[in-house]
């Protein structure tokens, strides 16, 4: 029997021995001796030889083989980096390890930018619900603020116009909840507060908005007083007699004209009892284009129509037409007639460009407010109530 504890391997007594995988080791012959044993022959000794041999070392990986493309950065020692292809200031293309100047910029003002939150198509805006009329009538009496000026809500009950009403606070003879009140500005609601006027409780529902188109005839007054005979309101008898049948329980409208026609002028006027409406369309700056029909005393020439489209002075500011036309010659008329249309709405507008120009009118009748167009069917002194469509034509966004 081979004893082995007095073996010795002289390369594994060295300690400055390292092994090296990468360096390719050449062969290592080493050799055991041994004595022999009490029962062994005394003058026996054998000695064992083997051979060491180690493997090739690995290849290397795809990654690290030397080619045109290294993307191993031997500076860091092998480290992988992602290339960028750049376009140098001499113009020709480079390869470097790191992003370009540019490219962080941009990346930098994009993160302090706020993202833009994308709407999907089933997120899109869709129309307000449509609530019941329970609703809507719970909503008015008890959340909505109905509250009008004074002066506003006499004037919308019926009891005289924006600036009687106005007087008649100043003069005392209005009381709110049982005070006198002076102030035409002040805040109320028909509704809730108890309005007197002249000892007369005013009614708390006031009455709908009324939006008439009349033929206004010649010969009558665009005003509202009682004290003219011949008013245009006068006209609106038999309407207001029929109003309590029409609509039970409602007071009665007070009626007035949006704007003026001259006594002589007839045509298309609006009647209501919305002071909003009123003084949306008659005021100037509405721009409203309104188109007039003039029958002329004699003959029209170029030289009139030239000096109609060249405009005149009305109160200090020269007011020019919007058009003016010579209207082809009709066998029933023999008068010429002249189509113009104005937009400032000055007072007798139409007649002073006529006169500037040297020529007399016969007949004036207006047949367009806006994009309304007086009724062919609708004759003097007849009335007919306008559509939500005709006020949307005239300009009137409620």
């Amino acid at each position: 029997m081979v004893s082995l504890a007095s073996s010795s391997l002289s390369f594994l007594s060295k300690p400055s021995f390292i092994l090296n995988p990468i360096r390719a080791i050449p062969r290592i012959s080493c050799s055991l001796s041994s004595n022999s044993t009490p029962n062994a022959s005394s003058s026996s000794s054998s000695s064992l030889e083997f051979n060491i041999t180690f493997a090739p070392p690995k290849p290397k990986p795809k990654s690290e083989v030397e080619g045109p493309f290294q993307f191993i950065d031997r500076n860091t020692g092998g480290q992988l980096f992602i290339p960028w292809i750049v376009r140098g200031e001499d113009g020709n293309l480079k390869l470097q390890s790191h992003p370009p100047t540019r490219f962080l910029h941009s990346m930098s003002e994009d993160e302090t930018k706020p993202k833009k939150k994308k709407v999907s198509a089933d997120k899109r805006p869709t129309e307000p619900p449509k609530h019941s009329k329970a609703a809507r009538r719970f909503y008015n009496e008890n959340i909505r603020d109905a509250s009008q000026r004074l002066s506003k809500v006499l004037a919308a009950a019926g009891v005289a116009s924006r600036r009687s009403s106005e007087e008649l606070i100043f003069e005392g003879r209005v009381t709110v909840n049982g005070s006198v009140c002076n102030t035409p500005q002040t805040r109320v609601d028909p509704a809730r507060d108890v309005i007197y006027v002249n000892g007369n409780r005013l009614p708390k529902k006031l009455p709908q908005k009324v939006y008439l188109a009349l033929n206004k005839p010649k010969g009558y007054i665009c005003s509202s007083g009682k004290k003219e005979s011949k008013s245009v309101i006068s006209l609106f008898d038999d309407y207001l007699k029929s109003w309590d049948k029409t609509y039970p329980g409602q007071p009665k409208p007070r009626l007035f004209t949006v704007g003026r026609l001259d006594v002589a002028t007839t045509g298309l006027i609006l009647v209501t009892n919305d002071g909003d409406f009123a003084q949306s369309i008659s005021h100037p700056s509405s721009g409203l284009s309104k188109e007039y029909i003039a029958a002329i005393d004699g003959a029209v020439s170029k030289q009139n129509l030239i000096a109609i489209s060249e405009g005149t002075i009305i109160d200090g500011i020269h007011c020019t037409p919007d058009s003016v036309e010579l209207l082809p010659r009709q066998p029933d008329i023999s008068r010429p007639r002249l189509r113009i249309v104005v937009h400032e709405g000055r007072n007798h507008e139409v007649r002073e460009l006529v006169k500037a120009a040297g020529l007399e009118i016969y007949s004036l009748k207006r047949v367009r407010i806006g994009g309304f167009r007086l009724p062919s069917d609708l004759g003097l002194g007849s009335y007919t109530e306008l559509k939500q469509s005709d006020l949307k034509a005239i300009g009137w966004k409620s």
